[in-house]
């Protein structure tokens, strides 16, 4: 497809869509019900904690901006293509272990959902997660357009309920967060507990890379990389200043956000809160699957033949959310993110953050820019991404 048939993008399409869909990703895994940030970031201390977040949010910032620069630059908008270029023959490393990493965040997505359904509305744990995969598959059944959608409207409301709840947290209980961030608690661990949930939760830029087609130099996919960081962790740290008021018991808490909002004594916005993470959940497991199916749709198009039909995203989405729902149904929440997410933290910080700040690197400085404009939405590797 000659790209001067494309449509010229929007600035919200060149910059801010894939930060959107970064956090997307990011957010429901985890941060959203606030387990995440009390895993990693609690142990630290409210200080210590602050810190490792913004540590986090630049290696983001920092890992985000190569590959989307190095997808761009060898025409890569699956990660089967990307890693093809970046880890050659090796490939099929970061295949197994993304494979393996997606049931596991979809696992969290799916008992999240069902902790919230049981907790907060008293239905089977079950109801909640049934409910969510039904909304993940409706939504990836439309593809690209369908993700975008959901992100773009999605991330506004999350971003306004974030905002909320700050508010709230200041008027209920916010004489709490000053004292405990100056309490002089030891803020011992907060590199490690930084670097270890920035890798694992870096490798969400997958999900992104099918919307870095509407970059149309290298600096757009730079800038938008760039701002990837901030716009995944802002609603991050607002929830974490507001946890340090309750350190360190709240780090115990199956559910960091119910603790909170019990806590604020507002029911409404109980129920405007638990819906926005049922939303984050859905923009988590919506990118993820939408992933995969761009993965399975590239394949086919570079073997001659159609990409996905909307009736075969179905096929693909409903046995894999399925499945990941009955494991997380086994293990649980608290389990799933203390055991599963650290082991993977390792594990990307190896087939995946090294080399793109190592080889990814190297290869955007050496290669010349490929001409400006967007991509076409499917199709072949073009020729940079051949050599």
């Amino acid at each position: 497809m000659d790209t001067n048939t494309i449509a010229k993008p929007s600035w919200f399409q060149r910059f801010l869509l894939p930060g959107f869909a970064f956090k997307a990703v990011v957010i429901g895994g985890g941060y959203a019900t606030g387990r995440e940030l009390a895993e990693f970031f609690i142990p630290s201390g409210p200080w210590g904690g602050l810190i490792g977040i913004l540590l986090a949010m630049m290696i983001w910032s920092l890992v985000c901006a190569i590959t989307f620069a190095f997808a761009r630059l060898t025409q890569a908008y699956d990660y089967r293509s990307m890693f093809r270029q970046l880890l050659g023959p090796f490939w099929i490393i970061f295949e197994i272990s993304y494979l393996l990493f997606m049931i596991l965040i979809l696992a969290v997505v799916a008992a999240a959902a069902g902790a919230i359904g049981e907790q907060v509305f008293g239905l089977p744990p079950m109801a909640g997660t049934l409910l969510l995969i039904a909304a993940i598959v409706g939504v990836t059944t439309f593809g690209n357009q369908g993700a975008e959608q959901l992100f773009k409207y999605g991330t506004t409301f999350i971003y306004v309920v974030y905002g909320v709840f700050l508010v709230l947290a200041i008027a209920s209980f916010g004489g709490l967060i000053g004292p405990a961030l100056t309490s002089g608690v030891p803020t011992d661990g907060w590199v490690v507990g930084g670097v270890t949930y920035a890798s694992y939760n870096v490798v969400a830029v997958v999900a992104v890379l099918p919307f870095l087609r509407r970059a149309t130099s290298q600096r757009d996919a730079l800038i938008a990389g760039a701002l990837a960081g901030p716009l995944a962790m802002l609603p991050a740290l607002i929830f974490f200043l507001c946890m340090a008021a309750f350190y360190p018991a709240i780090g115990a808490e199956a559910l960091p956000s119910d603790f909170l909002l019990q806590r604020m004594g507002v029911p409404w916005f109980q129920i405007v809160f638990q819906l926005m993470i049922f939303v984050a959940l859905l923009e988590t497991g919506a990118g993820c699957v939408n992933a995969f199916n761009e993965r399975i749709g590239e394949a086919m198009v570079d073997r001659g033949r159609p990409s996905l039909s909307p009736l075969g995203r179905l096929a693909i989405a409903t046995p894999l959310l399925v499945g990941s729902a009955f494991g997380a149904s086994q293990i649980g929440l608290v389990d799933l993110i203390a055991t599963g997410y650290g082991a993977f933290g390792y594990i990307m910080l190896v087939v995946f953050v090294l080399p793109i700040v190592t080889i990814g690197v190297a290869r955007v400085v050496r290669s010349k820019a490929p001409p400006l404009g967007p991509a076409p939405e499917h199709g072949p590797v073009g020729e940079v991404a051949r050599d």
